[in-house]
């Protein structure tokens, strides 16, 4: 019952939004609510996701067509080429064409999705054999640059892959998975959020964090993109490494939690009562654990202690952060965080935060899992 009820609040608040702000995206503000806007930043995706969950889960067409709407402002956005100098191309385009294709069939969803693979590999850098996170190529600053986050973008092109036989895609997937495991995954099971190579030989240079606490602490939503980033690969290509890799950055996040199994934002800032948690990080990770759970065998002891770690975390989102029950309320979690040294949405609500723990409660009552990959099976049930 208690994933129903968060399932069924969420569904109650994505339609209130969807009808309070018609043709507009959730964006992130420091004043505990969300600012609506158009598509262009790197979160919008997130948005349709969420919409495509609902219909999923409630067979409702109110969502479909709201889905089906918002993704038609993607295909504007790409061929305008507004705002997509970057590398977060999987989070706009995967939960929102590459759904459409996976729960409709769209043929336009999936034609959609493979332009939008294609303009991610103009962020591949032969130099250096990486996909360069932020700006041009040759930016003084990031042209060297990348980034733990990319691992969830680089299932867009694995999928290119499946779906022409070209293997560029899955080669440059390939190529960046292995750098970002060697270079971005530390030997204590931690992660750097940024490394930088030298733009014209592609020697590694160092880590670095954009957002973290400093550049040789762990953030909390780094880890949580490793963790489930990591799994993605293992679930394309079959390499045990990076089901390895996951299962590794997933122990870490799990001993660094603090009592009540919510992340702060970084797990090397220092703790007292106005350090901001994560919440965003901990519907991120319960999913990514999820996906590890189903690559174990069932006789494997870490499958029930990832199962446990979830139900716990979940338990403690749902009861404590979510607003469930709060009518005006337009996010799904309290106290997720953004950007905390640069003071933008350090304690609010994150959009990215509400599309993973919808699809870890969708994950857990009826194996709805997402747009990552095409899928095949359900998850493993849990009692709550």
């Amino acid at each position: 019952m208690l994933w129903q009820s968060a399932i069924d609040d969420a569904l109650a608040k994505t339609r209130a939004n969807l009808m309070r702000h018609s043709g507009l995206y959730p964006h992130i503000t420091s004043e505990k609510r969300y600012n609506w806007g158009e598509n262009g930043d790197w979160i919008e995706g997130f948005y349709t996701g969420m919409v495509w969950l609902c219909y999923e889960y409630s067979q409702d067409a109110f969502f479909k067509d709201a889905a089906m709407e918002q993704v038609d402002s993607f295909r504007e956005r790409l061929e305008m080429k507004r705002a997509i100098d970057h590398h977060d191309i999987g989070f706009l385009y995967l939960p929102s064409a590459l759904a459409a294709w996976i729960v409709t069939g769209d043929e336009e969803g999936r034609r959609l999705s493979l332009d939008a693979a294609d303009h991610l590999m103009t962020r591949w850098r032969e130099s250096g054999h990486y996909l360069q996170a932020w700006g041009p190529a040759g930016d003084e600053v990031n042209g060297g640059r990348i980034i733990i986050d990319c691992m969830m973008n680089i299932p867009l092109l694995y999928w290119a892959t499946e779906q022409t036989g070209d293997e560029r895609y899955k080669q440059a997937a390939l190529i960046h998975a292995d750098k970002s495991r060697r270079y971005l995954m530390r030997g204590d099971d931690s992660s750097y959020h940024t490394f930088y190579f030298d733009q014209a030989s592609g020697a590694p240079l160092g880590g670095g964090t954009h957002q973290g606490y400093h550049d040789g602490s762990t953030w909390a939503r780094g880890q949580a993109w490793a963790i489930y980033g990591f799994a993605l690969s293992h679930r394309y290509t079959g390499d045990e490494r990076y089901l390895e890799s996951a299962q590794r950055a997933a122990r870490y996040f799990l001993d660094h939690l603090p009592e009540d199994k919510v992340a702060y934002w970084d797990f090397d800032a220092p703790i007292d009562g106005d350090t901001p948690r994560d919440s965003s990080a901990s519907a991120i990770a319960a999913c990514g654990m999820l996906e590890i759970v189903s690559h174990l065998k069932e006789e494997d002891p870490e499958r029930q202690l990832l199962m446990d770690a979830v139900a716990s975390s979940m338990t403690s989102l749902v009861e404590h952060y979510a607003t469930q029950g709060e009518e005006d309320a337009e996010g799904l979690l309290r106290h997720g965080s953004y950007h905390v040294r640069g003071d933008l949405g350090p304690d609010d609500y994150m959009i990215w935060g509400d599309y993973f723990y919808l699809e870890a409660l969708l994950r857990l009552e009826r194996g709805i899992t997402g747009y990552w990959y095409e899928r095949g099976g359900r998850m493993p049930d849990s009692k709550s």
